[in-house]
């Protein structure tokens, strides 16, 4: 973990980035509504930037919710739900998650798994 940015960071903007693609916004359309640019959009959702206050609460504002929903609560960390909760909150998620079982060779998903693994860690 490094100085300027925190786990909390990530998994704030992991939240910001499954509600903006919930309702189906473009990280364009969310940073012209924020007045930033979407590579500030895509820091955010990124957790390379830390997101203020004030932005949070804005974020919140346009994306119709609380600014606590960014949050993990304490019983959803200890929940092994809860990562595939966040997966199916994407496109690209639930996309990964529909075709998975479709790949019916156990080899060829063991090698998914680990490139997924692999490309989480980086």
């Amino acid at each position: 973990m490094n100085r300027r940015t925190q786990d909390i960071d990530a998994a704030v903007g992991l939240r910001m980035a499954a509600r903006r693609s919930a309702l189906g916004l473009s990280q364009t359309a969310l940073a012209l509504q924020l007045g930033v640019s979407f590579q500030q959009v895509q820091k955010y959702e990124k957790g390379a930037n830390r997101v203020s206050a004030s932005r949070l609460h804005q974020v919140a504002t346009v994306l119709g919710c609380s600014v606590a929903d960014f949050f993990p609560a304490r019983a959803e960390a200890l929940d092994p739900m809860a990562g595939l909760r966040d997966l199916v909150a994407t496109a690209d998620g639930r996309a990964m998650a529909e075709a998975f079982p479709r790949i019916h060779d156990p080899a060829v998903r063991q090698a998914v798994t680990r490139v997924i693994v692999a490309l989480a860690s980086a």
